[in-house]
């Protein structure tokens, strides 16, 4: 056997031959491939075609160019159609962008961390809610599993994709989180209270109030969602924007809004509280989401001023006015006999005031005649520290990864 410092010894002098044969044959082979590098190298190579000099390139989303080559400045951040390095988000130009992102992280929840227990055991009892209380809970279920989802989508697959600041970029992507922590929770709340899952999430499909709304919120994301779709044009910089004022003041900004009311009231008179305080949760965040949308509209509109024409104006206002008379169809469909301290003409003035107030943040003139807020507790809703404060309602043991304790 061999030992570290023995060298084997060739028996005679074929065996030796055969042992470097191999040796001479790879260097025959390593000749030959150099040779053919070196004449591949001489060869003429194909000219490929460059891009010119005032053609963007896109990579993943970020616009390449010879004028972001440089350090990225405040005065050339753009809402839409920038072609500053969008992988750059600071120096920041739009500070309110940044602060909702930190606010919305500051607001951080999740479903499972509030107790159901009193509403499984209401909802089981047949003496516990009327059929009107049932019916509520189970359309907003049906309604709001199916829009959340509709945001989402038009979130990730079209308007982060087109919005061009990084700093926007940052809230739409906690945004986009937020609508999936919203999805959990109305499934949360289905598998606690064991409801039928195939009858709330077909509801967009099978009840006709709640497919309408879907419906109208599908079409105006269909051409933006188009992966070949793109802003530049003062046509296409509409398209977007009109898509933004639908998703941001109709289907997220009234849309809810019947809804929340009906399940807050029922939490206001001490019943089904979890489900209740998972769509207070919900409502504070869309609040956000509601506001952010028209901040980036506004913004859109500063820098944009020659998109807001006359007509494009009175296709805002009709499509304003026609989402509210669907919400409040809606309402008809879910009230049909007045419940929870409201009804449907009551539910009706809402949201014409809803309606009236979104056109009003966009600076536009008010669509119906001096509706009043027949509601006004909902204002003091968005406001939890008016009515409790969240955390006493967490699980005990819950921490934050930064005050973990490993003892």
């Amino acid at each position: 056997m061999l030992q570290w410092d023995e060298v084997p010894v060739a028996k005679n002098k074929v065996t030796a031959a055969k042992k470097a044969q191999p040796v001479i044959q790879s260097e025959v082979i390593t000749q030959k491939i150099i040779k053919q590098a070196s004449q591949k190298a001489a060869e003429p190579q194909p000219v490929h075609q460059q891009p010119k000099a005032d053609q963007p390139r896109t990579v993943a989303g970020a616009v390449l160019s010879a004028e972001n080559s440089e350090r990225v400045k405040v005065d050339q951040k753009r809402m839409i159609n920038c072609r500053a390095d969008l992988n750059q988000l600071v120096p920041f130009k739009y500070q309110w962008a940044w602060q909702k992102y930190l606010d919305g992280c500051a607001n951080h929840w999740m479903p499972q961390e509030i107790n159901m227990a009193g509403d499984v055991a209401l909802w089981k009892d047949p003496k516990g809610l009327s059929d009107d209380e049932r019916l509520i809970i189970k359309r907003s279920l049906g309604f709001f599993s199916t829009a959340d989802s509709l945001v989402a989508n038009n979130l990730v697959l079209a308007v982060y994709r087109l919005i061009t600041n990084p700093e926007c970029r940052q809230y739409l992507l906690r945004q986009a989180f937020e609508e999936a922590i919203h999805t959990h929770a109305y499934q949360y709340c289905v598998e606690s209270l064991s409801m039928d899952e195939g009858e709330i999430f077909n509801m967009y499909h099978e009840v006709p109030s709640v497919a309408a709304k879907a419906e109208w919120g599908l079409k105006y994301t269909e051409q933006i969602s188009d992966p070949t779709f793109n802003t530049g044009t003062d046509e296409t910089d509409q398209i977007l924007l009109f898509n933004m004022i639908a998703f941001y003041c109709v289907l997220e900004g009234i849309f809810f809004y019947c809804g929340f009311t009906q399940i807050l009231s029922m939490g206001r008179r001490n019943k089904m509280v979890g489900v209740a305080e998972q769509f207070q949760y919900i409502l504070r965040d869309e609040s956000m989401h509601v506001n952010f949308g028209m901040d980036m509209i506004n913004q859109i509109r500063r820098e944009n001023p020659h998109l807001w024409t006359e007509d494009f104006r009175t296709k805002v206002r009709d499509m304003i006015k026609d989402g509210t008379e669907l919400e409040i169809a809606y309402a008809k469909d879910t009230m049909p006999r007045g419940v929870l301290g409201m009804n449907a003409e009551l539910m009706e003035e809402y949201l014409q005031f809803i309606a009236n107030r979104r056109m009003t943040q966009m600076g536009e003139p008010e669509i119906y005649n001096n509706p009043r807020n027949p509601f006004p507790w909902m204002a003091e809703m968005m406001d939890l520290r008016k009515e409790k404060n969240f955390f006493e309602t967490r699980v005990t043991e819950y921490q934050t990864g930064g005050a973990l304790s490993w003892d």
